[in-house]
């Protein structure tokens, strides 16, 4: 009876342990999986991206109670999210968001790929921050072109040096 009591409990200790390791493992989503940001992550609206400069690293957005909005943040490079690398004008006329994101990832894919050669691209990811209808009509036809590690933070900034 003892025996068959501690191969019972032994079972209950190991079937726990499982499925505490099956929660923590989908709870945190894909360990080690790279993040993928594109031109929907951040917008012109989001708070704090008006602030942000060119060669400047800011975090991803994150709940702000003050703004009460996802908020981004200017932050020292080392551990930043993301990197402002450039901004341009987009062509002028009326607004059509399919315009705006082809343009604006075009002219950030270029623009990522003259910093950028070979290997030094290889664990980096980029996105256009572009305009919305309700920016543009305030007269702002500006992207920003963001660089990022997939892979984690920044460890510092990875804005080559000419």
């Amino acid at each position: 009876m003892r025996r068959r009591l501690l191969f019972l409990l032994a079972g209950v200790v190991v079937a726990a342990a499982v499925v505490i390791l099956l929660i923590a493992q989908r709870g945190s989503g894909a360990p080690g999986a790279p993040v993928v940001k594109d031109e929907t992550f951040l917008t012109a609206e989001t708070a704090g991206v008006l602030a942000i400069e060119g060669g400047e690293c800011f975090t991803d957005p994150a709940y702000s109670k003050q703004a009460k909005a996802d908020e981004v943040v200017f932050t020292k490079c080392e551990g930043a999210d993301n990197q402002a690398f450039a901004f341009f004008p987009l062509t002028s006329g009326s607004w059509s968001s399919a315009r705006v994101a082809r343009e604006g990832l075009a002219g950030c894919r270029s623009r990522f790929e003259k910093l950028w050669t070979g290997d030094q691209r290889s664990d980096l990811g980029f996105y256009p921050v572009l305009p919305t209808q309700a920016t543009w009509e305030y007269g702002d036809h500006d992207v920003m072109c963001v660089v990022y590690r997939p892979d984690g933070p920044l460890s510092a900034s990875v804005i080559p040096r000419p």
